[in-house]
């Protein structure tokens, strides 16, 4: 993808706080969707990481200004636990990281670049530089959770109930290995 499609993408995104605006408008909209339970749960899940999740600096010194633009919907339970996460980073940068969210099903071809494993996992974040230059990609979750995934996906009695397990694995990691994979992908930042 060139340059300029990635800045065009990034301009049109919405702030954190706009995109749980939205999140908030969806559910109250008073329409029903297969999509609204979860929306709900998301709601809930992100709003006590807002509260309980605390970063208050970067342990490292970012040399340059990069851009995030991460790829998601309000229904993802993943973005739910790790859209907070990228917020407190960026709070955290004191300016250094610009962050923008774009939706998926209004970005096919932003998100077709970006696929995991051939498929449209989201949440899934850009590196870019102040140029728009693609650095790197991350997501749909850390490392663990997607081993995690894939075993239950591929078992028959825990297939249609992984998302539980999942987010029971969230749970417990406490944000760990989100933190620990996404300042990783700030170190790898080349100079």
């Amino acid at each position: 993808m060139e340059k300029e499609n990635y800045q065009l993408h990034f301009e049109k995104g919405i702030s954190y706080q706009n995109y749980f605006l939205n999140m908030e408008s969806e559910l109250n909209s008073g329409v029903e969707t297969k999509y609204t339970k979860y929306i709900h749960l998301n709601i809930q899940r992100s709003k006590r990481l807002d509260k309980t999740f605390h970063l208050d600096r970067l342990p490292i010194v970012l040399k340059s200004e990069i851009k995030w633009l991460v790829i998601t919907e309000h229904w993802c339970g993943d973005s739910s636990q790790i859209l907070p996460v990228i917020n407190k980073i960026v709070l955290a940068s004191a300016g250094k990281i610009d962050l923008r969210i774009v939706y998926r099903d209004e970005n096919i071809d932003l998100m077709s670049a970006h696929l995991t494993d051939g498929s449209k996992s989201i949440p899934k974040l850009i590196q870019l530089n102040k140029d728009f230059k693609l650095i790197n990609d991350w997501g749909p979750r850390p490392e663990e959770a997607q081993k995690l995934v894939k075993e239950l996906k591929s078992n028959v009695e825990t297939a249609k109930t992984y998302s539980d397990l999942v987010q029971k694995w969230y749970n417990d990691d406490k944000q760990k290995a989100i933190v620990n994979e996404l300042l990783r992908l700030l170190v790898e930042i080349p100079i």
